[in-house]
């Protein structure tokens, strides 16, 4: 049976991708709903780039929600400088047909988990975790009832992306990433140790766009444009495709490697706020709060991309 899964993201380029190898695969997700957050630029942009991506998709039958537009305590901070100023900058997508569902997205996300089989649906988190943070601390109630949040957030061998110490999606909301790291739901972390090996070479890139389908050369064009800041950065031959990992891992899990740990957010200290403290060589005696993935094999990850792609419009 597939997975129910609901999407909860900041679009975004990789996010853009993530949903899309998400919706070319109905014999493992029935994507329940997609909910916009604020993170790599405001909530508006992050909420038609959500319908922008479904629609391309040819799945206008998905509804999108709209969250939350700042973190739980925090001015927002934003990633216009790698995303561009829309967020999906690179392919001219046309302004989306369909309307934004008018429940908030925190209250979907409450409803449809009190209204389901216990232990049903699985929450894929894409960008900051002010939406589940905000959930949880709603209805406590939900709890018991998801059967795994799988999120691309934090690091600990790479360290951080937009501080010394953090990375991006936890470090916009670290408050509401504490909430959901301290909740007792099944956990499992994509973070930037295994991202960064997730690199979009050239040849891979080409191969989207040889796909020949409009979903291919979206995907093409928008990786070509946000790649272009880690390009520099980094000095990589490919930049990092970071949240398609979330779908590749329950897809194939297989392609992946790590371990349960106990990983703690820091969200007081100046200088190291936003990190994942992660005990990954368990020397304390903290439970272990997640399944912390470090490494994975980006020639499947790049395959697995390509041949489900290839199944859209």
């Amino acid at each position: 049976m597939p997975r129910k899964i609901i999407i909860d993201t900041d679009p975004g380029q990789d996010d853009a991708v993530a949903i899309l190898l998400a919706l070319a695969s109905p014999e493992d997700f029935e994507v329940l709903g997609i909910v916009a957050v604020a993170g790599n630029v405001g909530l508006h942009h992050n909420a038609t780039n959500a319908r922008k991506i479904v629609e391309l998709a040819g799945r206008p039958d998905i509804p999108v929600y709209a969250g939350c537009s700042r973190p739980m305590r925090r001015t927002l901070v934003t990633a216009e400088h790698v995303h561009g100023d829309t967020g999906l900058n690179g392919p001219d997508l046309p302004a989306p047909k369909i309307e934004l569902q008018p429940q908030h997205g925190v209250d979907y996300i409450i409803e449809t988990l009190m209204q389901a089989e216990p232990k049903t649906i699985t929450l894929c988190t894409l960008g900051p975790l002010t939406n589940i943070g905000m959930a949880l601390v709603k209805e406590p109630g939900i709890a018991e009832r998801v059967a795994e949040i799988v999120l691309m957030g934090g690091a600990y061998f790479e360290v951080g992306n937009i501080t010394p110490a953090a990375e991006f999606n936890i470090y916009v909301d670290p408050d509401a990433a504490d909430i959901v790291f301290r909740s007792g739901v099944k956990l499992t972390v994509l973070p930037l140790d295994v991202t960064h090996q997730m690199q979009s070479t050239p040849a891979r890139l080409n191969a989207f766009k040889a796909l020949g389908n409009k979903s291919g050369q979206a995907v093409y064009e928008m990786l070509s444009f946000s790649e272009g800041f880690d390009l520099k950065k980094y000095g990589w031959e490919g930049a990092p495709l970071h949240d398609p990992t979330v779908m590749a891992y329950l897809i194939d899990p297989t392609i992946f490697e790590g371990r349960d740990c106990n990983v703690t957010i820091e969200n007081a200290s100046e200088l190291t706020i936003g990190m994942t403290v992660t005990d990954y060589w368990h020397v304390t005696d903290k439970p272990k709060n997640a399944t912390y993935i470090r490494s994975g094999n980006a020639d499947r990850f790049f395959h697995l991309l390509t041949e489900r792609l290839a199944r859209l419009p």
